[in-house]
C-alpha cells in the first residue's frame, strides 16, 4: 500500500514559518499563526498516530509545530517586552495614537535625559 500525505501538513509547516515571521509585526500575527499550527499539528499527529504505517509527512507536522511554539513564544516575549517599554516611559495609549503627542513626549523624555 503506497503512504499518503499527511493531511495538512503543509499548512502546518507554513503557519510554523508565519508564526516566526509574524513576531515581528508587533508580535499579535505570531501568536495567530503559532496557534494555527499547534492546533491544526495536534490533529494531524493525532490522525497519525492512529496509523503511522499510511502515512507519511510526520516530520512536516513536527517541524511545523516546533516553529510555532518558538514562535508564539517570541510573540509573547515582545508583547511583554513593548508592555515594560511603554509602561517604562510613561506612554499612554491616547499618545501613541496622536503622532503630534507622542512627538512632544518623546522631546520631554529626551530633555530630562540630557
Amino acid at each position: 500500500m503506497e503512504k499518503q500525505k499527511l493531511p495538512n501538513s503543509t499548512l502546518v509547516l507554513v503557519m510554523g514559518i508565519l508564526s516566526i515571521i509574524g513576531c515581528c509585526c508587533y508580535g499579535v500575527p505570531g501568536i495567530i499563526f503559532g496557534a494555527i499550527a499547534l492546533i491544526v499539528g495536534n490533529n494531524s499527529m493525532k490522525v497519525y498516530n492512529e496509523a503511522p504505517e499510511n502515512y507519511s509527512d510526520a516530520g512536516n507536522i513536527k517541524a511545523g509545530r516546533i516553529m510555532g511554539i518558538i514562535g508564539l513564544i517570541l510573540s509573547v516575549l515582545l508583547i511583554i517586552y513593548m508592555v515594560w517599554a511603554f509602561n517604562k516611559l510613561g506612554l499612554t495609549w491616547e499618545e501613541l495614537q496622536d503622532q503630534e503627542l507622542l512627538q512632544e513626549r518623546m522631546e520631554e523624555l529626551l530633555e530630562q535625559y540630557k
